[in-house]
């Protein structure tokens, strides 16, 4: 169990990051992000989310640090996922990159609020009722089988909300901050239960996608260059789902009084890892000659 001080601890050090980053993003509002500064901040937001992870057994159990950095860098993979989107939304919305950095977050903020808001109740639908790991585990599964063409289904849904709001006499920038609280509403139907197939602990599943969110505004930037390289993301991000979907109808089965195979959680951590880098080499060689002419699906 995580005591009361830990968590007012660790929920005043990550505001005080997100209040930081705030403040940045609007003094630096008008100022558009250079490749160098996207680099660094991004780095520092993985160091700080490895270093969390690192030091997580001197304030709680051991097995949190494995849970933790699986459940991070599915958070992580799956939120790179979503930017692609977050690309495209604003390029087509024509918002200024000097703008940029505040919209994203501003919506990463109202991000963390939702996910939050969803975290509590799915954990708690996981730890009472054994019965709702067959659900997690059997849409985790079915939304591997739809994610090679969930872009085209969300950018449908959104260019649908966009003409509604502007329609309506919204700025691009209103619209823009609510396009994307919505789409990242969308993508953590599909986060969460992927991180509570592998931990049921609230504290590891909270600072995992928070970590996971922090720094996003910054990779945005670092990434829109890539968009169309990594064209075999959506291929891994479907399969990561799939494996952990198995994996909690799995336990769901073990919970039952089921006889099957538990999966580890150093072989989840394991098949994630090796994943995504299996799918960055592919992609990246096969877009190596068309310097990234091909678009990416996902």
């Amino acid at each position: 169990m995580i005591s009361t001080t830990v968590w007012l601890v660790t929920i005043s050090v990550l505001s005080a990051v997100i209040i930081f980053d705030l403040i940045l993003a609007v003094v630096h509002r008008n100022k558009e992000t250079s490749h160098r500064e996207a680099l660094s901040w991004t780095l520092f937001y993985v160091a700080a989310a490895l270093i969390f992870g690192f030091l997580l057994p001197n304030w709680a159990p051991d097995e949190y640090r494995k849970e933790f950095l699986a459940g991070w860098i599915t958070e992580y993979s799956l939120s790179v996922d979503n930017l692609f989107v977050f690309i495209i939304l604003l390029a087509s919305l024509k918002i200024k990159k000097e703008s940029q950095q505040l919209v994203l977050l501003l919506g990463i903020l109202i991000a963390i609020v939702l996910r939050i808001i969803l975290i509590f109740a799915g954990v708690a639908l996981v730890t009472r009722f054994t019965w709702v790991f067959f659900f997690f585990g059997a849409f985790l599964i079915f939304t591997a089988y739809k994610l090679i063409n969930e872009k085209s289904e969300v950018e449908n849904d959104e260019a649908k909300l966009v003409t509604f709001l502007r329609n309506r006499g919204m700025s691009n920038f209103g619209i823009a901050l609510i396009a994307l609280g919505i789409t990242d509403l969308i993508f953590a139907l599909d986060s969460i239960p992927a991180i509570l197939g592998l931990t049921t602990s609230t504290y590891v599943v909270i600072t995992a996608n928070i970590f996971a969110l922090m720094g996003l505004r910054q990779l945005y930037f670092l990434l829109q260059g890539l968009m169309d390289r990594l064209i075999h993301l959506s291929r891994g991000l479907a399969f990561i789902l799939a494996f952990i979907g198995v994996k909690m109808v799995l336990e769901a089965l073990h919970g039952i009084g089921v006889h099957v195979p538990e999966i580890s959680l150093e072989l989840s951590l394991g098949v994630i890892i090796s994943t995504l880098v299996i799918t960055a080499i592919t992609s990246l060689i096969a877009t190596r000659n068309s310097g990234g002419s091909e678009k990416h699906v996902s």
